[in-house]
């Protein structure tokens, strides 16, 4: 299970610099005028995880496989792209496709970079985001409401659609559904405004460790929760140098996550996502899973013939795994646990599945 997140913004905020930081690419053409990016480029990027290669090393293991999450760079959008203004609906259709959303704001003055707007204004540029998201879903949800299409909607959906225009129609809080509605079945009514979210504070260097006036006024309005302060430009020249100089670089400014590590914890956090491990002598690898996903379910990412055939899963915690130095002695030590189809998995679970064929 892979993850894909979607950047979004105006044009000219710094999402295609961000795209080739986060996934130590040219891939996206960053350039000082709007509309340089046309069609979304798509980065796989490995998760960085400690634990993995800790794994690896007492396992022994010729390979090691992180898990990946997807950045997706999505053109700018304005004022009116629900109607089809810049390049419109095209990009709306981007959007529908990723997991989550990072809402990537200007907060930095420049003579040098163009802006769309006349001044800088994070909190109004999301607003215009979130209205052009917020009337496409309006006009899908019409469309599918009408009487014509209705009947190839089931009946889970349509409380999901009228529940959802109620809330636009009469400005309420939308987000409102998650706490009604199953959560696979509201993310299968592919709404834009129902898609989890991370706000993006784009930055110059001098403001990359405490903020400033901008992000102070956005950061008063939104929130700290899924808030991050960022600098597009320093991600970007992070990338370019060798682990030791990255390392001195980011002690001399101050930061102490990279921007990719604090929007992959971000991402995790508002998806609810865990990671467990399967690690041997041939390979020790990550896998992504939902939060509270029972054991069969865990297998299936491996294969869908472990989940049908599952038996049981051997398990250890990661904790014991370390301090045992392996499958060996956890079993040895009584820490290794046989686990049935009700069994829950845990973030950082060493597991090893018996299944039918």
């Amino acid at each position: 299970m892979s993850f894909k997140c979607g950047i979004v913004g105006l044009p000219n905020v710094g999402k295609s610099t961000l795209f080739n930081a986060l996934t130590n690419s040219n891939k996206a053409q960053a350039a000082n005028f709007p509309f340089c990016t046309i069609d979304p480029n798509v980065g796989v990027v490995p998760v960085p995880d400690k634990r993995l290669e800790n794994l690896s090393k007492i396992s022994k293991s010729k390979k090691t496989i992180n898990t990946t999450i997807s950045f997706v760079d999505i053109a700018g959008l304005v004022k009116g792209a629900s109607k089809g203004e810049g390049l419109g609906n095209k990009f709306l259709s981007h959007i529908r496709e990723v997991d989550s959303i990072i809402h990537m704001v200007r907060c930095f003055d420049s003579e040098d970079i163009q802006n769309v707007n006349s001044s800088v204004n994070p909190v109004r540029d999301l607003d215009i985001i979130e209205t052009e998201m917020m009337l496409a879903d309006l006009e899908s949800i019409q469309k599918r409401l009408e009487k014509n299409n209705k009947k190839n909607i089931d009946e889970e959906q349509l409380g999901i659609l009228k529940n959802a225009l109620d809330c636009i129609n009469n400005d309420k809080d939308i987000s409102s559904l998650k706490s009604q509605f199953d959560k696979k079945k509201l993310n299968q009514s592919g709404l834009l405004t129902l898609k989890p979210k991370i706000y993006v504070c784009n930055v110059d260097e001098k403001s990359l460790e405490n903020g400033n006036e901008y992000t102070k006024v956005f950061i008063n309005k939104f929130g700290v929760e899924n808030t991050l302060i960022i600098s597009a430009d320093i991600e970007n020249q992070i990338n370019e140098l060798d682990i030791e100089e990255k390392k001195k670089y980011m002690e001399m400014i101050g930061l102490k996550k990279t921007g990719l590590n604090m929007l992959i914890q971000k991402g995790y956090k508002i998806l609810e996502l865990d990671t467990y491990f399967t690690s041997g002598p041939e390979e020790t690898r990550a896998w992504t899973i939902q939060k509270n996903c029972t054991a069969p379910i865990a297998a299936g990412e491996i294969h869908t013939d472990f989940e049908k055939g599952f038996i049981k899963a051997e398990t250890i915690s990661y904790e014991d795994f370390i301090a045992n130095n392996g499958w060996v002695n956890s079993k040895l030590n009584g820490k290794m646990r046989l686990e049935g189809k009700e069994y829950i998995v845990k973030d950082g679970d060493i597991l090893n599945f018996r299944f039918n064929t």
